[in-house]
């Protein structure tokens, strides 16, 4: 027994639909299970919607509010304004188009970006957009190539807290942010791989100014359709690609030659008219991980253990470093939710283990091993042992 089972056991009664704790489900970092309660928030939705009809969105909304205090105690982030959408690309498109582009076409990124956002920004550098990207291994080297790259041609820096493929956390985010508002450039953080797994604190970290991209499809077990942006409560940013949901108060007011008006709050960079069941569902999630005391530091604590404890089994193995080894070398401190493995023979071994019911993920030449809090250290045992047996047979 390893000291995170107590609260994985505890856990995995409460996942009877996914039956957690017959399965090898290590796809964390893509996709975690969903708690009963999920099940149970989509059929409170269906009742809710008949009886409610076209009245259906206040309740909606309401379901949404959860997520956003939720979200604002993650991250120690009181003043914070929190806009919903459907997923961080759509939210991203609105945020891009609020820049000064025409005059300023230049954007800091790393080399280690998910796939989102390296190809939007791929697609808009053939249109002109000029983009840098610093490699993303080394944090000092990169804070440094950040200062020397901002000037003033720079629209906004773009990276990651946590980066998708290595679980490698960006420990110089407060000092990046302090250059970002040295320069006047705003900072925008993916924290998709963060939520809910590494705390980032707004206030103690001093992002009040930064915008940070938060999905509920990985680690927060909300499901699809549960994005959010935090933006600063003074931001004068207006997005150019905008909808009707960001300005749902106004509907009622005539149509003029004015500036087009934002609602104030939280929907400045919405879109338009979305499923609200996924609100339901996620809300359930976010209530019932409250019930089980899934806070910042004991969900930490949890990932922490299981991460290193999967380290551990795999050094055990001895296994030939030209077949499989560690992406990420840092130190348990500096790493998010998943063990990152390179093989050249990643995404074979991926089926391989498929074909044995355990569910991983291959990006390339890296397999990811990602547990969830209701993991426990025999089912990490078992899924070492399968990867050793598929490792012997290639």
């Amino acid at each position: 027994m390893q000291d995170f089972d107590k609260l994985a056991l505890a856990l995995q009664p409460h996942y009877s639909h996914f039956n957690v704790s017959n399965r090898l489900l290590f796809t964390g970092h893509s996709h975690q299970a969903w708690p009963d309660v999920a099940f149970e928030g989509v059929q409170e939705y269906m009742k809710m919607v008949a009886e409610q009809v076209d009245k259906k969105w206040a309740f909606g909304f309401e379901k949404t509010e959860i997520m956003r205090n939720y979200l604002r105690d993650w991250y120690d982030d009181p003043k914070g304004l929190y806009c919903r959408e459907q997923n961080t690309h759509v939210l991203m498109v609105a945020w891009l188009s609020a820049l000064d582009l025409k005059n300023k076409p230049k954007i800091i990124t790393t080399t280690g970006e998910f796939h989102s956002m390296y190809r939007q920004l791929k697609r808009m550098e053939e249109e002109g957009i000029e983009v840098v990207y610093l490699p993303h291994e080394d944090d000092d080297k990169l804070l440094e190539g950040i200062r020397s790259e901002l000037d003033s041609r720079t629209s906004a820096v773009m990276l990651s807290h946590i980066y998708f493929e290595t679980s490698e956390v960006n420990t110089r985010i407060k000092e990046i942010a302090a250059e970002s508002r040295k320069a006047g450039v705003p900072l925008l953080i993916d924290d998709y791989h963060g939520t809910n797994v590494v705390p980032l604190s707004v206030r103690e970290q001093e992002l009040e100014d930064v915008y940070i991209f938060i999905g509920g499809y990985k680690y927060m077990q909300w499901g699809e359709a549960n994005c959010f942006l935090r933006f600063p409560e003074n931001c004068k940013l207006r997005p150019a690609i905008t909808g009707w949901f960001s300005a749902f108060s106004k509907l009622d007011h005539p149509r003029t030659d004015e500036p087009v008006e934002f609602d104030d709050g939280n929907q400045k960079f919405a879109t338009a008219t979305y499923d609200p069941i996924s609100q339901y569902r996620a809300a359930a999630v976010t209530e019932f991980c409250v019930r089980q005391g899934l806070s910042r530091d004991v969900l930490l604590k949890q990932y922490r253990s299981q991460v290193a404890y999967l380290r551990e089994l795999f050094d055990g193995k001895s296994f030939d470093p030209e077949m499989i080894r560690h992406a990420n070398k840092r130190p348990i401190g500096e790493t998010g939710g998943f063990m990152a493995l390179k093989s050249p023979n990643a995404r074979e071994l991926r089926a391989m283990l498929l074909d044995r019911g355990i569910f991983t993920d291959a990006r390339d030449e890296i397999i990811r091993f990602g547990p969830a809090p209701y993991t426990t250290s025999e089912q990490c045992k078992k899924v070492i042992d399968a990867l050793e047996e598929c490792v012997s047979e290639l």
